[in-house]
């Protein structure tokens, strides 16, 4: 007999059910993704999307990550909220269902989406977007659940899902709009997937370690895929600040720092590869190059602001270089080796005046257990922080008023009235049909 591929497991592990404990937590997902539409309404992106698109859900699909706020799954280095909600509206307004089918949906889209990309290494991640390479499974099985799809429909649009994933970095180095398309593709390449599987279209079922399939074209060393009895949803970090998320931990220590009156320039932030690989930027020039740069991140907080997307544009980068000059940042084993599994980081100080070297600091308490004693000594001098996780981590959970200032903030700089915030929290948090979500959406960006 022989053994079922990968995505033949993983097609029958998503049909299992979801609870109302599910439920609820893709309410507040499916509000977060709102919240992140909204602050990105009067972006370059959606001016572009408005004269582009007709559909109000392919122009939601391009929005959900222009802010760099979406929702992250550590372990897949991945932001699942701006693939999943677009695919699940898509296809819950073509099978008019109502909320709980779409919120199955979405998380089975979710569960779909962390399962394959925490199976990508290291080399994947070095080279390709996994947002986009492993989005298209998430969408796929998403759109898959709405239609009603069996396990072999399911399994034929995951493997079509597998043959046409993509997405380079290349982006990252060009100040472009392709990072929120990618997101945006994987999306809605799902839902066209799921469409075609619904009416008898085959897919390749053993397309990832299959013989040229995706492990063979993309990844290195691939890792088992791992199939639990909680759905991956609840494992889901939530994005308090308009930064990329491997600046977080720093802008975190920053602000426990500022809380206590200790946060003093110069700094030096330890954290992991990733981080510098990504966010070592200490001059920024646009916007983009803003909110993936540590420097400018912890600049924002000593300069007594909050993350928030005004922080980023480029009136605050010319405003905060030389608090920026002031911050260095480098690479420490304790974080790298804990890495991905903990996005940690810690922040010293200069010393206050008066205060001596060696032995004349003061060393605040890691915030967060650590899994492993720390394998660099601090340095002497001024306070720090170290923290192993980030506010919005499941270890650290977002609290329903982050989430909740959150939304607030990006529907005031999206250049909503502040009512739409009370509207989007009770459809999202309350709805029981999708009418309403649709009508918010279209009043939104129309």
């Amino acid at each position: 007999m022989t053994a079922a591929s990968l995505i033949q497991r993983l097609s029958a592990h998503l049909a299992r059910s979801p609870n109302e404990s599910d439920r609820a937590r893709a309410r507040l997902h499916l509000l977060d993704w709102l919240a992140c539409v909204a602050g990105a309404r009067q972006s370059p992106v959606a001016a572009v999307a408005r004269m582009a698109e007709p559909d109000i859900l392919t122009r939601a699909a391009l929005l959900g990550n222009v802010l760099e706020m979406d929702d992250v799954h550590r372990t897949a280095l991945l932001h699942p909220g701006p693939v999943i909600w677009p695919s699940a509206l898509s296809a819950a307004r073509q099978e008019k269902c109502d909320m709980d089918a779409m919120l199955d949906g979405a998380v089975r889209g979710y569960e779909a989406m962390i399962a394959v990309g925490a199976t990508f290494d290291a080399h994947h991640y070095a080279h390709f977007h996994p947002t986009s390479t492993a989005g298209g499974f998430g969408g796929a099985a998403a759109a898959a659940s709405i239609f009603g799809l069996d396990e072999s429909a399911t399994g034929w649009a995951l493997g079509n899902a597998a043959s046409v994933t993509g997405g380079l970095w290349r982006m990252r180095h060009e100040d472009v709009m392709t990072k929120a398309m990618h997101a945006a593709r994987a999306a809605l390449e799902g839902l066209w997937i799921a469409r075609l599987a619904r009416q008898g279209f085959t897919g390749p079922v053993a397309a990832l370690e299959g013989e040229q399939g995706l492990y063979a074209a993309m990844v290195r060393e691939p890792k088992p895929m791992v199939l639990g009895e909680d759905w991956l949803i609840h494992a889901v970090s939530f994005k308090p600040w308009a930064a990329c998320r491997h600046a977080h931990a720093a802008i975190d220590c920053a602000m426990e720092l500022r809380a206590r009156g200790a946060l003093t320039l110069p700094v030096t932030v330890e954290t992991y590869a990733d981080a510098l690989k990504f966010c070592d930027r200490p001059h920024p020039a646009t916007e983009l190059d803003a909110k993936f740069s540590i420097q400018h991140a912890v600049a924002v907080i000593a300069d007594g602001r909050n993350a928030t997307p005004e922080d980023f544009t480029p009136e605050a980068i010319a405003a905060l270089a030389d608090k920026r000059a002031l911050v260095t940042v480098r690479e420490t084993a304790e974080f790298t080796d804990r890495y991905p599994e903990h996005f940690g980081a810690r922040v010293l100080c200069a010393p206050l005046p008066g205060q001596g070297g060696a032995g004349g600091g003061s060393t605040a308490p890691t915030l967060h257990p650590a899994a492993n004693p720390p394998l660099t000594p601090p340095l002497q001098g001024g306070e720090q922080v170290t923290l192993i996780d980030t506010r919005g981590d499941p270890e650290r959970p977002a609290s329903p008023q982050m989430l909740r200032a959150k939304l607030d903030s990006l529907v005031r700089w999206g250049g909503l009235k502040p009512v739409e915030a009370d509207r989007a929290e009770e459809i999202a948090l309350n709805g029981t049909s999708i009418g309403p979500l649709l009508a918010l959406l279209e009043d939104w960006l129309e």
